[in-house]
């Protein structure tokens, strides 16, 4: 298995939404993921978000995303908020089948992308069997 959500507030933060009508705080970080080949590619949405608030973080199999939309001040009046601003977090649990050594990742066009290849030891591979007469000798007499 590639990844794995890990948001236990995330059931909370709907209902906290639909019963106090906020939307200051996003439940997750809108994200894609699939495998091409010997690699898997997951895309984060963040527009808006300088690439300098952007963070990611590995521990064991855990990858935590970090990133910080930060609210205009200035003397004017909000006529429609939706966007979410602040600071928000998301973490997949990566599987063993992946090589955590080597991601990449590069951030264009307000959309994270990490390229996460398929470890070594996960690859399909073929066995060689040997033979020898010495041992089929050894084993019947």
């Amino acid at each position: 298995m590639l990844l794995r959500n890990t948001d236990p507030f995330r059931e909370f933060d709907s209902l906290a939404r639909q019963m106090l009508g906020t939307t200051n705080r996003p439940a997750v970080m809108p994200m894609d993921a699939w495998r091409e080949g010997d690699r898997f590619v997951i895309e984060f949405d963040l527009p808006g978000v300088s690439p300098d608030s952007v963070e990611l973080d590995i521990e064991r199999n855990v990858l935590t995303v970090r990133a910080e939309r930060v609210g205009r001040n200035g003397d004017w009046e909000m006529l429609a908020s939706e966007r979410p601003r602040g600071a928000f977090s998301r973490q997949l649990v990566l599987g063993d089948n992946l090589d955590l050594e080597h991601i990449a990742a590069a951030y264009d066009d307000g959309v994270l992308r990490l390229v996460v290849p398929v470890a070594e030891r996960a690859k399909p591979r073929k066995i060689q069997i040997s033979s020898t007469g010495d041992q089929h000798a050894a084993l019947s007499g």
